[in-house]
Formats: C-alpha cells, sequence, structure tokens
C-alpha cells in the first residue's frame, strides 16, 4: 500500500473523529478537536484526491468513515449490536475495497 491510500484511511480515521465531535462535543476544546478533525481529514483527503482517481478516494473515504464511525457508536456509545448492522458493514468494507483494487494505480508523477 503506497502513502496516497495511507493518507485516505488516516483522512477516514479524522472523519469519524469529526462526525462523532458534531453529535457529542459540548466543551470549547472538545469543539476545538472537532474542527481540527475536519480540517485534517479533507485535508488529506483533498491531497489524496490530487493523485489517486478522486470517485474512488472519496469512496473509499465516507465508506471507512461511516463503518468507523457505525463501529465506534456500538463500542464507545454503547449503541445496539444487531447482526444486519455488522452484515452491512462489512459488505460496504467489501465494496471499498472492490474499488481499491480495481482502480488503477495511475498516480501523477509529481
Amino acid at each position: 500500500m503506497n502513502l496516497t491510500w495511507l493518507q485516505v484511511i488516516i483522512a477516514a480515521v479524522f472523519e469519524v473523529g469529526w462526525v462523532i465531535g458534531l453529535k457529542h462535543a459540548t466543551t470549547p476544546l472538545e469543539w476545538g478537536a472537532t474542527v481540527v478533525c475536519i480540517i485534517v481529514s479533507f485535508y488529506l483527503m483533498i491531497q489524496a484526491g490530487s493523485k489517486l482517481p478522486v470517485g474512488t478516494v472519496y469512496a473509499v473515504f465516507v465508506g471507512l468513515g461511516t463503518a468507523g464511525t457505525v463501529i465506534s457508536d456500538m463500542v464507545i456509545f454503547d449503541e445496539p449490536v444487531h447482526v444486519g448492522k455488522l452484515l452491512l458493514i462489512a459488505i460496504l468494507l467489501a465494496g471499498v475495497i472492490g474499488l481499491k483494487l480495481v482502480s488503477g494505480e495511475k498516480e501523477e508523477q509529481a
């Protein structure tokens, strides 16, 4: 895996942080952390989109962010765990992995 795909994965992790922050932030420090997560998340996604197909980057970013947010809700905030949710997350992740595999590694040379 090259560094550009690693940027997409890190961006998705920060996406989970800002989505959780938008729902649960109550103090100025928490809101500040949420804003930092938004900035880092979108910066990394934009950087990756300049080297990889934008549609694939966005789909992977959103897919991983969605899966991470749902799993975080279950683990951290005691959201009920349903087999159906887990199955749908697995399908989502299979689609994300499939997109990554079929997208060409045609990175532009800087």
